[in-house]
């Protein structure tokens, strides 16, 4: 899964990177569940990419309201295409999540330790996610979710799951509210490359969401 990530990456450079207007923001070392998370989606209306920022936690358009017992903050990307809390939102509202860093927690000895993966050269990078659009008598959200797969082989001793990270040339393909081949889709949902990124164990600052400081980065002695 994936439960928490950073973006300490400059407005101006993911401007830059992704091709759209970004907004001034802090830099984020502990995002989590239920905050808003800075993403880009397609515009049709606009007729090119937006920069949006979404709350972490799916909230499906047929909900009843918009706060739900049930976390959608990932979607597994075996089944997205055909659960019910995905499948429209697959077909026709997906978007990059932008981060350039996560956290997983390995079990030891009854315990957790927290480790940061992030790319070597340290660069942003986009997870693949699905967006919804809510909208009640007097209320809308909009909200998304982050798609995990299996592990690739630096993260399989740490956690078997990780989230999508997609190729930069995929992401015009993605974002494509017209594409609605699923075996395509699905084939770029795939895990990414170990070969590009590093992990290290960091403190367990990172376990509260409030230490939102560079400190949950710093690689600690395991």
């Amino acid at each position: 899964m994936c439960g928490r990530f950073t973006l300490r990456t400059p407005a101006k450079e993911i401007a830059q990177l992704f091709d759209v207007t970004v907004p001034d923001f802090d830099p984020r070392y502990n995002i989590a569940p239920s905050q808003d998370v800075a993403a880009v989606r397609f515009s049709p209306e606009k007729e090119k990419r937006e920069f949006v920022f979404l709350q972490w936690n799916l909230v499906p358009f047929w909900a009843d309201e918009p706060k739900t017992k049930y976390s959608l903050i990932n979607a597994r990307a075996e089944t997205v295409a055909e659960k019910r809390s995905f499948r429209e939102a697959f077909r026709k509202r997906r978007c990059l999540i932008l981060a350039d860093g996560f956290y997983e927690w390995q079990k030891r000895d009854g315990k957790k330790q927290p480790y940061f993966m992030h790319m070597k050269d340290d660069r942003p990078f986009a997870f693949a996610g699905l967006w919804e659009h809510w909208h009640g008598d007097d209320e809308e959200l909009e909200s998304c979710t982050i798609i995990v797969t299996e592990a690739n082989e630096l993260l399989k001793p740490i956690h078997d799951r990780m989230p999508v990270i997609l190729d930069t040339d995929d992401y015009d393909l993605w974002l494509d509210p017209k594409l609605g081949d699923k075996q395509r889709l699905q084939e770029l949902l795939r895990p990414y490359s170990s070969e590009e990124m590093e992990a290290y164990p960091v403190s367990t600052l990172v376990n509260k969401p409030q230490n939102d400081m560079e400190k949950c980065v710093k690689p600690v002695e395991e």
